[in-house]
């Protein structure tokens, strides 16, 4: 039987990504790829 991860965020989701900054497992609706971040880190860097 085998576990699957859920989003750390949603906790509904299943976990696909994981945040470079706070090591959160997401899913794809809550992972920034261009950031490589999880939602909640990447709303914390300024625009450029």
């Amino acid at each position: 039987m085998s576990v699957e991860t859920l989003c750390q965020i949603c906790e509904s989701a299943p976990a696909q990504h994981q945040c470079r900054r706070c090591a959160a497992l997401v899913c794809s609706s809550h992972y920034d790829s261009d950031s490589d971040l999880c939602t909640d880190c990447a709303s914390h860097i300024p625009d450029k």
